[in-house]
C-alpha cells in the first residue's frame, strides 16, 4: 500500500454508492475536529468513516534513547493507534450509528490521503497538523490533495455557522462543474441555502514607466456574468429544486470575495483543475488563502471526467 503521489491523474473513476468519507488522523485537536465533522457527513450520506494515519519511520534516530528500528516502529504505532481510538470517539459522540474502522500504515500521510481518496467519498484533514514526523502538513498536504487525489478534499477550519448558507465559487468554465454539484449536494442534505459568487477584477497593463488600467465596460461584463452564471446554476437548481439559490456577480478578488461570504456559511466550495493547476476561483495564492484562512470548512473539488 501506499505507492507516493503519482502526476497525471486526471480521472475519478465512479465511486460506489457506500464509498467512506476518509479522514488523516495526526493526534492534533484539529484532527479531531475532522473527524467529528466527518462523522456529521457520514451521517448525512449514510456511508461509513474511514480514520487513517500514515507514518514515517525517523532517519536520524533518538538524540536521547537507544531505541531499536523496531521498537520505534512499535512506540508509533502505539501512539497513533491511540490517537486513531480518540478520534473514534470524537466521531462517535457526534454520530453514534455511523459505522466507524481505523488503520495505522507505515507511509507518509499526504501519499497515503492521496492513495486512500481512490475509493473515497471524500478526504478530510484539519487545519492546523502537527507538524511532526507523524504529522500532517495541513498546506502542502491539501493542494497535493487537489492536484493529485481522485476525491474532493475538505480542510476542516474556521467556525461551520448553523443555518448558514453553502458557499460556492463559481468562474464560468466547465471546470467549477464539479464545484457547483458538489455544492448544491451538501445545500440539499443540509437542508440550506446556496450562495454562488462569480467575480471579476481590473485589469492592468504593467510598463517599466507606468501602470495603466484597461478601459472596461464593467456594466457590459456584469450583464454577461449574471447570464454565465444563471446557465451553469439552470440545470441544478432543475435537479434539486428543494435548494434556494443566491447568486452574487461582483468586482472583486476571489479570495477576499469568497472569505466574506464564507463568514457567515457552513461550508465553502470551490473547484480545482485536472492537471493540478488552479484555474478561475481558485488561482495560485487565492488557493492558498483559501487553505490557511477560509472562515469555515474548506471543499475542494475536482474536475470529474
Amino acid at each position: 500500500m501506499c505507492g507516493g503521489i503519482v502526476g497525471g491523474m486526471s480521472d475519478q473513476r465512479m465511486k460506489a454508492p457506500d464509498a467512506p468519507v476518509v479522514v488523516g488522523i495526526d493526534g492534533s485537536a484539529s484532527a479531531l475536529a475532522a473527524a467529528s465533522w466527518a462523522a456529521a457527513e457520514c451521517a448525512r450520506h449514510q456511508v461509513p468513516l474511514r480514520l487513517v494515519h500514515g507514518f514515517m519511520l525517523p532517519v536520524n534516530g533518538y538524540p536521547d534513547l537507544v531505541i531499536t528500528a523496531v521498537e520505534a516502529r512499535h512506540a508509533i504505532e502505539t501512539q497513533a493507534r491511540d490517537w486513531l481510538t480518540e478520534a473514534a470517539a470524537a466521531a462517535r459522540a457526534t454520530a453514534p450509528d455511523v459505522e466507524i474502522t481505523t488503520e495505522v500504515v507505515c507511509c507518509g500521510g499526504t501519499a497515503l490521503l492521496v492513495e486512500e481518496s481512490e475509493k473515497a467519498r471524500l478526504v478530510v484533514i484539519g487545519s492546523q497538523g502537527l507538524g511532526t514526523v507523524t504529522g500532517l502538513l495541513v498546506g502542502s498536504t491539501a493542494l497535493a490533495l487537489a492536484a493529485h487525489g481522485r476525491s474532493p478534499v475538505v480542510v476542516v477550519r474556521g467556525t461551520e455557522v448553523p443555518g448558514g448558507p453553502v458557499v460556492v465559487g463559481v468562474d464560468g468554465s466547465p471546470t467549477s462543474e464539479a464545484a457547483v454539484a458538489f455544492a448544491f449536494e451538501e445545500a440539499s442534505l443540509r437542508g440550506a441555502p446556496l450562495t454562488a459568487v462569480m467575480t471579476s477584477q481590473d485589469f492592468t497593463v504593467d510598463s517599466a514607466y507606468n501602470v495603466s488600467r484597461i478601459a472596461i465596460d464593467w456594466a457590459q461584463v456584469e450583464e454577461d456574468e449574471r447570464r454565465l452564471l444563471a446557465q451553469r446554476l439552470a440545470g441544478w437548481q432543475e435537479k434539486y429544486p428543494d435548494v434556494e439559490v443566491r447568486r452574487v456577480v461582483l468586482r472583486d478578488r476571489p479570495a477576499r470575495a469568497l472569505m466574506r461570504y464564507g463568514a457567515e456559511a457552513q461550508l465553502l466550495v470551490v473547484g480545482s483543475h485536472d492537471h493540478g493547476g488552479f484555474v478561475g476561483m481558485l488561482l495560485g495564492s487565492t488557493s492558498q488563502a483559501l487553505v490557511y484562512h477560509a472562515p469555515c470548512p474548506l471543499a475542494i473539488v475536482r474536475k470529474s471526467e
